[in-house]
């Protein structure tokens, strides 16, 4: 991990972004490791860095989603666990922008969502929409973390921060949760109601 961190480190904010797209494709290292090691050299410019790194992986997301619809099964067989596989698989057919929405938070590689998305035919601008807010919110977290308490931030990030942007997605994830229900519910009491006019 330290040498791919390292190689991409050389070339800085244009490092962070080609890191960036391939984590949302192919790299099993998350552009995570990167911007905090860019971070913790110039935190100056951590903001910068976290829009690079946005940038570059918001372009890279329909790239993995493209990789999944043609070979995305074949592809996740050879590097998961079945087990894993069948419990992620199950996880998003049922609650797939949830499973985006919270992937996009921890620590778990995001290209497994772009390729997921791409295998089991999930619409791809909703892909792109929920992971617009969760990887904003994870590369902005670190950018601020690191602009405005410098190098001391590096002590902040890591176990520490992914917990919170654990909990945050999984509040978020809740939140949605309890959205869908009031509109599903909404949506059978619209249906009884125009049945009974019928």
């Amino acid at each position: 991990m330290g040498t791919v961190v390292e190689f991409f480190q050389a070339f800085g904010a244009g490092g962070m972004f080609i890191h960036a797209m391939l984590d949302a494709i192919i790299l099993p290292i998350p552009a995570f490791f990167l911007q905090v090691s860019l971070s913790a050299l110039n935190p100056e410019t951590a903001i910068w860095l976290a829009t690079v790194g946005y940038i570059g992986c918001l372009l890279g997301t329909p790239v993995g989603y493209a990789i999944g619809k043609k070979s995305g099964n074949l592809l996740l067989n050879r590097v998961m666990k079945k087990k894993w596989l069948d419990a992620a698989t199950d996880m998003f057919r049922k609650h797939g922008e949830a499973a985006i929405m919270v992937g996009s938070f921890t620590p778990i590689p995001f290209k497994l969502f772009t390729i997921m998305s791409g295998a089991m035919n999930y619409p791809l601008w909703r892909l792109l929409c929920y992971a617009a807010i969760g990887r904003a919110v994870k590369f902005y977290a670190v950018g601020i973390l690191f602009y405005i308490y410098g190098r001391a931030a590096e002590s902040m990030v890591g176990h520490g921060l992914s917990v919170t942007l654990l909990a945050a997605g999984a509040v978020i994830a809740a939140i949605w949760f309890i959205v869908r229900s009031i509109r599903n519910r909404k949506k059978q009491s619209e249906k009884a109601n125009q049945a009974e006019e019928v």
